[in-house]
Order: structure tokens, then sequence, then C-alpha cells
């Protein structure tokens, strides 16, 4: 594991969780925005459980997230379809040029409450 503890800590994000955090959490300081980037083969897709759980552990983070669910092929995709959270993005490895963007007014972006459908 590699990351920037100060970083980490000054933005809100539990590094003593690690192990319960995305396999990839990158920032993007001038936006302030937060990548949660999970590899299927870890610990499945960001489904809506998964998604809830780590908007619960991130409460006190100040960087509005992104969630990404990246995946090897189209095939594997497919598998899990069904299980991925609205308002998350898709990456395939087999096509890195595109992602799937699952609904929301917004694409690659964050979302807060307000921009969440009710």
């Amino acid at each position: 594991m590699v990351y920037e503890e100060e970083v980490l800590k000054g933005i809100g994000v539990p590094i003593n969780e690690h192990d319960k955090l995305p396999d990839v959490v990158l920032h993007r300081a001038d936006k302030n925005w937060l990548y949660l980037i999970e590899a299927v083969t870890s610990h499945g897709p960001v489904s809506p459980k998964r998604h809830q759980e780590l908007e619960v552990m991130l409460a006190r983070c100040k960087a509005d997230r992104i969630y990404i669910t990246a995946f090897l092929s189209i095939q594997e995709f497919r598998k899990y379809a069904t299980d991925i959270a609205w308002e998350t993005e898709v990456w395939i490895a087999d096509n890195p040029d595109h992602m799937i963007h699952f609904d929301g007014p917004k694409f690659l972006g964050p979302y807060k409450p307000k921009d969440r459908r009710r």
C-alpha cells in the first residue's frame, strides 16, 4: 500500500481503515475530488451496499467523491452489471479509452446529496 498519510488525513479519509477503502484512492487537489476505484476482482463492484458503507466511512471527508468500478473485460462486467450502484462509473481494461456512466445528470463528477434522485 502506498499513500500520503497527511494528505488523506487532511481531507478526512480514515487511513486507519485502509483495509475497508477501495483498491485505489486518488485525490485531485485542484477540484478536491476523491476518486474511489474498486477492482471488481478484490471486493466486487461498487454496489449500492458498498457505496453506502463507503459514504458512512467517509462522512467526515471534505472531498467530493467519485465512485468507479474497474473490470478486466466486458465479460467480467456483464457478470456484475446488475449489482452496480447508480451514479457511479465503470472502467473496463479491454477498452481503456471509454467509460460507462450509470445514470445521473453528470458524467465523471462527484454527486452531492442535492444531485441525487430521491
